[in-house]
């Protein structure tokens, strides 16, 4: 009996978790990288060992151990080029060792990134990464690629984004992270020709994926600077409507499933109404990139001073005011290290329909576009459905009449309110 004791208390010490000393005062210093293996640019032939990235103190495995899949914790945290394989990355208390799934290729650059987020026994998070660059035979790299990725689609830079930079003509793939700017200095590289792509991964699995978002230069020996990638959905398939809004009395808004070709400019003859179920035909005034639409109606759908209230209760103040931009400019940004981005024009996926005369209350009206044309080139013709409401969707100008009314009303109410207070004897 007291062997199974003995046993089963053993079992119980060898199952339980790690958890830190109690007593003394609260840990919360991150875990702290104090070495490598083998020394980032060092030149080791024949190398056949694991990288370790070592640290001050035992760290967390995290909830999801490494199985070889991509999904563990601290796999999540690795980047090692050139390989297309998930690396096997191993937790070893105070240490991560990486190795390629293949092994190690003699006469070749390695890079090996180790992000933000390796955590300790008591969850403290590092926030800073490290990277290990070694040659097993290659020449020493000396080339960096620099520039910066932009999200077509948001008009704005992509934080994070993945950046590949492949190596012509043997098609060594490296990889690395933008910053939260967008920006990426991606080297030690070996010297060649390379075709950078820029992807916005939204899966984070640090490959580009299908109908993720992306864009790629070709960059020449001895340059240094990729410029601007500016990613967008590349879709040979042309573009379909997905939905069709009547938005007021004389317009509609055609939502695809794509964005368009930005420089593509449809004449109202490419698109054809008819009146169903008799198939009438129905006058097409225009259709236009929403963008485009905006800017040319701008005016129409902006009030006149003389049309607001004159009083100070419904006048806004001049800081209140929403600020207007054209269409495609971007808003003022805040004083930023490195050069403007150029100017393109927007993405969009809806254009705008408008037509002479107002819809018809209740009406149905098939719709076609031709010779719609996507981002990538795919060219195709569109049809859908034009459901009108049985009750009329009002204008922009209606409503702001309306509005307007409606403040007039209060303001009078409020006069007659105050005129009704009894007034003190003088």
């Amino acid at each position: 009996m007291r062997l199974i004791g003995l046993f089963a208390s053993l079992l119980l010490i060898s199952c339980a978790r790690m958890e830190p000393p109690p007593g003394g005062p609260p840990d919360t210093a991150p875990p702290r990288l104090i070495a490598t293996l083998p020394d980032s640019l060092a030149m080791v032939p024949g190398f056949d060992d694991d990288v370790e990235f070592r640290f001050d103190e035992v760290i967390s495995e995290g909830g999801s151990p490494s199985q070889g899949t991509g999904t563990g914790d601290l796999e999540k945290l690795v980047i090692l080029s050139p390989t297309a394989a998930v690396p096997e990355v191993s937790w070893r208390r105070s240490r991560i060792t990486v190795r390629p799934d293949e092994g190690w290729r003699p006469d070749r650059v390695y890079r090996v990134e180790l992000l933000p987020g390796v955590t300790d026994l008591r969850r403290n998070r590092s926030r800073e990464g490290a990277v290990i660059t070694f040659s097993t035979g290659a020449p020493a790299p000396q080339t960096r690629l620099e520039g910066i990725v932009v999200d077509w689609s948001g008009n704005r830079p992509a934080p994070a984004a993945l950046v590949v930079a492949t190596l012509l003509p043997d098609s060594l793939a490296y990889r690395g992270l933008a910053d939260s700017s967008g920006r990426f200095s991606l080297g030690p590289l070996p010297a060649g020709e390379y075709v950078v792509s820029g992807v916005l991964d939204e899966n984070r699995n640090f490959r580009g994926d299908a109908r993720e978002a992306y864009d790629t230069a070709r960059v020449r020996a001895g340059t240094t600077a990729v410029g601007e990638l500016w990613a967008f959905v590349h879709d040979t398939a042309p573009p379909r409507i997905r939905t069709v809004t009547v938005i007021d009395s004389v317009s509609a808004t055609v939502e695809l499933t794509q964005d368009l070709d930005p420089r593509q400019r449809l004449g109202a003859s490419a698109a054809t109404l008819r009146l169903l179920p008799d198939s009438s035909p129905v006058p097409v005034l225009s259709v236009l990139p929403k963008p485009v639409d905006d800017s040319l109606h701008q005016r129409a759908t902006t009030l006149p001073d003389s049309a607001a209230p004159s009083d100070s209760v419904g006048r806004a103040a001049p800081d209140s005011q929403p600020a207007r931009l054209r269409p495609g400019a971007r808003p003022a940004r805040q004083a930023q290290a490195g050069p403007a981005l150029s100017e393109r024009p927007p993405l969009t996926d809806r254009l705008v329909l408008r037509v002479p005369r107002p819809w018809a209350p209740g009406a149905r009206l098939a719709l076609e576009i031709r010779g719609v044309r996507n981002i990538t080139g795919g060219v195709g013709n569109v049809v859908g459905t034009v459901a009108v409401p049985e009750r009329p969707a009002r204008d922009s100008l209606g409503t702001a009449a309306d509005s307007l009314s409606t403040a007039a009303d209060s303001l009078g109410t409020r006069a007659d309110s105050l005129e009704a207070v009894p007034q003190p004897r003088r």
